[in-house]
């Protein structure tokens, strides 16, 4: 069994990686406007795993390359 857990990232976190506010990602989860992949912990908890972070990053890049 692999005990390697990927850690999670809280809100402020995410925000501060994608220089927007708490306020946009919250908007991103409620309307779907952007794909990025959380998780709820409790029912009120939201985080997110560093890898959909980076992958959302990775997407963003490669459709500002193809629209060059």
């Amino acid at each position: 069994m692999d005990q390697s857990i990927e850690p999670l990232l809280d809100d402020e976190q995410v925000a501060s990686t994608l220089k927007v506010s708490v306020e946009t990602l919250a908007a991103w989860r409620h309307t779907g406007r952007v794909q990025l992949p959380y998780v709820r912990i409790g029912g009120r908890i939201v985080r997110y795993k560093k890898s959909d972070v980076l992958a959302l990053i990775d997407a963003g890049h490669q459709s500002a390359a193809e629209g060059v």
